[in-house]
């Protein structure tokens, strides 16, 4: 099972910047979600993507991020 998720919307040009920084931490296996799929997701995160969650947990790290934070917040540093 996937235990991360980074929820993020098209067009969103820092989703793309959180994405480069999940492969700079070398994140282990993520699902992206966008969150304009989902009313529930819009009302949820509206504007605060991206947003790394953990399933198993149910933490959230919110953008800003960089690798040393990210590595720190999964467990890697």
């Amino acid at each position: 099972m996937v235990h991360f998720v980074l929820y993020q919307r098209d067009y969103c040009h820092l989703c793309d910047q959180a994405l480069a920084v999940l492969a700079e931490a070398r994140v282990p296996d993520f699902d992206s979600v966008w969150v304009d799929d989902s009313e529930e997701l819009e009302d949820r995160y509206g504007t605060r993507v991206p947003v790394l969650c953990d399933r198993r947990n149910g933490r959230e790290l919110d953008w800003p991020f960089d690798a040393a934070a990210v590595r720190r917040w999964i467990g890697l540093a």
